[in-house]
């Protein structure tokens, strides 16, 4: 199955329904314990341990439990930490994303780059962040300012409610901000309308857009449209690393150097590969 994402105008991204990443946690824990991984749950990583050579060697972590605190051995680490959203009073990120791996990696005296640069997804849930993903908009859904207007037709007359992440958030922040938001007890926001595709269509590609929506908005799509905002989704910055995850860092001669036995992979790597932007459904594009 594929989906019409925002940015292009051809069915490009592979997709299971709309719970993607539900499918990939899945095949991921699938494969751990296929290869009996030891998972130290309950345990919180504190620091990068490094040697005098500036190898990092291991962490340091915290047992939730019994608060006693462990040195890890390690010859890699891997830092899979995901982002920061949450210093944001919007976010579509979990609660852990409080950039515990960014700062690791910066009491540690390992560089990170590009951390101004922000993605605000278009459509989170007003009021809560939760992501609505782009599928909704690529099955044939639009958004509506508090006039009935589809705006986007305005703001980009060709990819319309498809158009890039930045242009479609920005888009719908001017409309708020020139009073033709939609009012409601989560303040100014735009409607994303779906009705129109039917009860049989929603429940078969945007199963999961039906259960949020009725959670976290109180609203059933199949007969009303789901209250949305601009809302942080992804940190573009992140701790340098090559193609391979290996981190980097500089030498004296300002030249780009591996930090030995540290990788970084996911939303904490900054690979450079999206730039200051991203598009829907290549945030694990770098792995």
């Amino acid at each position: 199955q594929s989906k019409n994402f925002g940015g292009e105008q051809a069915a490009r991204t592979a997709a299971a329904a709309d719970r993607t990443g539900h499918a990939l946690l899945h095949t991921l824990y699938q494969q751990n314990l296929k290869n009996h991984t030891t998972i130290f749950s309950e345990w919180y990583a504190l620091d990068l341990v490094k040697n005098q050579d500036g190898a990092v060697v291991g962490c340091t972590a915290l047992c939730i439990e019994t608060g006693e605190v462990v040195y890890f051995k390690a010859r890699a680490t891997v830092l899979a930490t995901g982002g920061a959203g949450r210093i944001y009073q919007s976010t579509t990120n979990a609660h852990i994303n409080t950039g515990d791996g960014v700062g690791m990696a910066i009491r540690a005296g390992v560089p990170v780059q590009d951390m101004e640069m922000w993605q605000f997804h278009p459509t989170g849930i007003a009021g809560a962040g939760v992501l609505v993903t782009e599928g909704c908009r690529g099955e044939g859904g639009y958004l509506l300012n508090k006039h009935g207007e589809r705006f986007m037709e305005r703001y980009a007359p060709n990819a319309k409610d498809l158009a890039g992440r930045d242009v479609v958030a920005r888009s719908i922040m001017i409309e708020i901000r020139e009073g033709r938001g939609c009012d409601g007890p989560w303040g100014p926001h735009a409607k994303l309308k779906l009705d129109h595709l039917g009860k049989e269509v929603l429940e078969s590609r945007l199963p999961g857009i039906l259960e949020l929506s009725r959670t976290f908005a109180h609203v059933d799509p199949v007969k009303e449209p789901i209250p949305v905002i601009p809302t942080c989704h992804y940190m573009m910055g992140g701790i340098p690393t090559k193609v391979t995850g290996q981190a980097l860092t500089v030498n004296e001669k300002g030249e780009d150097v591996v930090v030995p036995g540290l990788f970084a992979v996911g939303e904490i790597a900054c690979v450079s590969v999206h730039g200051a932007n991203r598009l829907g459904g290549n945030s694990l594009l770098d792995l």
